[in-house]
């Protein structure tokens, strides 16, 4: 059997979430509202990582393509030398 005031007792955590939430209780619509969206755009935002990640992805793809054709004239380019 527990002890009845263990119970009352608030751990700090909870003190300070109470504390937070009243102070975004004092601000107004339009701020919690610009807040809101602020976060969720940075969220949802691509990011520079991102965009390098792709550029790189695609200077690869670049670069093995004029490869694959350099090879693929090699041949082309051996006969015309030995003619």
């Amino acid at each position: 059997m527990g002890r009845k005031d263990a119970s009352t007792i608030k751990l700090p955590v909870d003190q300070y979430r109470k504390q937070i939430g009243k102070q975004d209780y004092k601000k107004t619509k339009p701020i919690l509202r610009a807040t809101k969206l602020k976060a969720e755009a940075k969220k949802t935002a691509i990011g520079i990582k991102e965009v390098g990640l792709v550029l790189a992805a695609l200077l690869a793809l670049s670069s093995w393509l004029s490869m694959l054709s350099f090879i693929s004239d090699c041949p082309q380019m051996l006969t015309l030398i030995g003619t």
